[in-house]
């Protein structure tokens, strides 16, 4: 481990050296993000999955700039050009743009303008002039170099030759980058306009035909809109900086006086900046906005992911799930406890106005016959139709009709995953069952699905897709683990997102319990094939066995804690279960008594709270949610009208609502709240339920405006009369009665909203 990192990342993380130490010391030897944050918080300091993620990404990001600075030291003394003086510059580079600006002027270039006046023996004449001697004359000193077979014929190819040698060195020049970039990241802008003829064809982007903001402040979704626009041709999209105050930088550098020769030191700055330096830091700013703006979608896209795969599950029930069509039919299926599948079949309740009684008949009969505790019907195509249906039939008041959310189900359905769990099905059956699923333990069916898949986030694949594979595996991981996994009935997808296992280890344990019927003890464990003590180590206690031989196998109590806990119940002449079942016995104990070099008061109160409650599921308890009754097309809809909804998404500007009629709504950030909000994440949640209300619907472009902030057609409330005052003086003129209230301008909320839809 490289020192230096270590106490440069502690401090840009505000946390102690011996914190970062410990963590990047643990993360070396292999421990997982998970395992650090939940079994190591004597060495850390307490710190969390956030912050040890960090350290783990700041690490890499010193690394890769180490790597960088040895590859440009080995390419300079390759060439014989690595002097002590430049040597110590690079090794004192703190940053990747810094270290490209000193390795510039040595980098292996192309031929430039630059590189041909050379060749043709002009570089001194260059150096004459940059030397901007008052009373040298450049046009007699040009004559020097007049050569017809290089192809310099009179003077001034002469001087346009040292100009050209002349902007390179500026362009090179370190402190005249680090202050254009200053500028630039200051005072440009983002100057997007239409390309002609693609008025029609590019309208998504209309509000980035003629649009310009500072580089300083776009917000990310912005950023990425313009650039995706770029990206399919139909916007041209520029950096541009004040030329005239980056020229002024510029000619301070360089440009000593007024005479001739500090003339043509001047001409090679202004063409140096136009044809050099400013496409050079336009190309910088675009990349380092792209990579904040990365960050910045791939952070919504991740909370969004965490919010939905700890979505409240239904539970262990027996389901009946439904994804709903027109012409094709409903196809429905049944599920055990355990999501085994037992029955598919197709029904026909949308074909027609007056549905089948035979289909009423079928649903019933099936539910009586599977026992059916809850109905889960896709909310995809048909399913308001659906759910009328289903809610028309009689059924017992004790059968939950619920709509669940199906992004993603119809990719799992054709995937290999699908192909392999229900060989013999078709992808209709394989998507009935994910619904259905998805009901039972959101978690454990969306970690088959690719989260690029499932219907969160902005702009995912324009981002960068490993930075953002990365994060979202981070995020699967953190939430597999908190939950925590029953590993006998695990799928093998849930398994390979356990802390120390992936795919390999996964699917021998699989192949283990298939082999040798369920494990009775996490100890059993060590005798799947390759997975070794290491494995055992990381994966252990986020792995539960339910009615195991060790009471402790249901928490999260890791297997190398045992001892103590047998220690604490023999301490009180009792057993472990005893422990577990018995508060007043937990009372007892005194946990100073178990503190020692390894474990301290941290673990040891989070024993305590698994003993209280083991195995215990961090995700909030199942609320039963449904639409409004009649609501089910944009037909529907009109301002003013007041509705139960889900939130489905949340991006930087405002948040997506389902509300049941096919088309989610965009709630604003602006109409979230009546008080200021900078994130949306502040005020609501994926798979939260709201009220809203329609603001504006675009039946045309299936456009929803919905607000948070009460019903806009009601107008200002009007203020309560204030109290009476004795005039000081004169009295209060009598005939300035108050003006009446006055109704929202038409439009002005379709301002708010225009960007964000876009």
């Amino acid at each position: 481990m490289n020192e230096l990192h270590i106490i440069k990342v502690a401090a840009e993380l505000n946390i102690k050296v011996k914190q970062v130490e410990a963590t990047a010391a643990m993360l070396a030897d292999g421990d997982t993000v998970p395992f650090i944050a939940r079994y190591r918080k004597e060495a850390t300091g307490l710190l969390d999955e956030v912050a040890i993620t960090a350290i783990r990404d700041r690490m890499a990001q010193l690394k890769e700039l180490d790597d960088r600075r040895a590859a440009i030291i080995a390419s300079l003394q390759e060439r014989n050009l690595l002097t002590d003086e430049l040597k110590e510059k690079i090794e004192n580079a703190l940053t990747l743009a810094v270290l490209e600006d000193i390795y510039l002027p040595f980098r292996p270039k192309r031929r430039t303008r630059a590189t041909i006046a050379k060749e043709k023996g002009l570089e001194p004449l260059a150096t004459f002039i940059f030397a901007q001697d008052p009373l040298a004359n450049p046009i007699t000193e040009s004559a020097k170099y007049l050569d017809k077979e290089k192809g310099v014929e009179t003077a001034e190819d002469a001087l346009a030759g040292a100009r050209d040698i002349i902007a390179e060195w500026v362009n090179e020049d370190q402190t005249a980058r680090a202050r254009t970039r200053e500028l630039f990241f200051k005072e440009a802008s983002f100057v997007c306009k239409v390309i002609s003829g693609k008025e029609e064809e590019g309208v998504k982007y209309k509000n980035y035909y003629d649009w310009s903001e500072p580089v300083a402040t776009a917000p990310s979704h912005r950023v990425l809109a313009m650039r995706r626009g770029e990206k399919e041709t139909f916007l041209t999209l520029r950096v541009i900086a004040p030329e005239d105050q980056a020229l002024r930088i510029l000619e301070s550098l360089f440009v000593k006086n007024a005479a001739p020769c500090a003339q043509h030191v001047k001409t090679a700055v202004e063409d140096c900046y136009k044809r050099l330096l400013s496409p050079s830091m336009e190309t910088e700013i675009r990349l380092a906005t792209k990579q904040k703006a990365d960050v910045d979608a791939i952070k919504v896209f991740t909370e969004n992911l965490r919010q939905l795969l700890l979505a409240s599950p239904l539970g262990q029930k027996n389901v009946l799930a439904i994804d709903p069509g027109f012409r094709t039919g409903c196809k429905v299926v049944c599920l055990d406890r355990q999501g085994k599948l037992l029955h598919n079949d197709v029904i026909y309740p949308t074909l027609s106005d007056k549905p089948s009684p035979n289909d009423a008949a079928k649903i019933l009969a099936l539910c009586q016959r599977f026992n059916i505790e809850a109905i889960a019907i896709g909310n995809g195509t048909a399913s308001r139709e659906t759910e009328t249906f289903v809610r028309s039939i009689g059924l017992p008041a004790s059968i939950a009709v619920v709509m669940v959310n199906e992004s993603g189900a119809s990719v799992y359905s054709a995937s290999d995953v699908a192909r392999e769990e229900f060989p013999d099905c078709d992808v209709t059956v394989r998507g009935s069952v994910s619904i259905g699923r998805r009901l039972m333990d959101p978690l454990a069916e969306l970690v088959k699905i690719d989260p690029k898949s499932i219907g969160v986030g902005q702009y995912q694949h324009d981002v960068d897709q490993v930075m953002l594979k990365t994060s979202l595996d981070d995020t699967v991981v953190s939430c597999v683990n908190s939950v925590g996994v029953e590993v006998n009935t695990a799928s093998k997808q849930l398994l390979t997102y356990v802390s120390g296992l992936g795919p390999t280890l996964a699917q021998n344990i699989i192949n283990y319990r298939n082999e040798n019927g369920p494990f009775s003890s996490r100890q059993d464990l060590t005798n799947v094939p390759r997975l070794g003590a290491k494995a055992f180590q990381q994966a252990a206690g986020f792995l539960r066995i339910r009615e195991g031989a060790n009471p402790l196998d249901t928490s999260a109590v890791h297997p190398e804690s045992y001892p103590i806990v047998d220690r604490m119940a023999k301490d009180l002449n009792c057993a472990v279960s005893d422990l577990m079942k018995n508060d007043d016995l937990r009372r007892k104990i005194d946990l100073h008594k178990y503190v020692c070099e390894t474990v301290g008061l941290p673990t040891l109160t989070d024993i305590m709270s698994e003993l209280a409650k083991p195995g215990r599921d961090p995700r909030k308890g199942f609320e039963q949610f449904q639409f409004a009754q009649g609501v089910e097309k944009l037909q529907d809809l009109k301002p003013g009208l007041k509705l139960p909804g889900i939130v489905t998404n949340i991006t930087a500007f405002g948040c997506f609502v389902d509300i049941g009629v096919h088309q989610d709504g965009l709630v604003h950030i602006s109409q979230l709240s009546n008080n200021f909000v900078k994130d949306p994440n502040e005020v609501v949640k994926v798979h939260q339920k709201v009220t809203v209300w329609v603001a504006e619907v675009d039946i045309a472009r299936k456009r929803i405006g919905l607000t948070m902030k009460g019903d806009p057609t009601a107008g200002p409330a009007e203020k309560p009369p204030e109290p009476r005052r004795e005039p000081a003086k004169k009295p209060a003129p009598k005939d300035n009665p108050r003006p009446a209230p006055q109704p929202p301008k038409s439009g002005k909320l379709a301002d708010q909203l225009k960007l964000g839809w876009n």
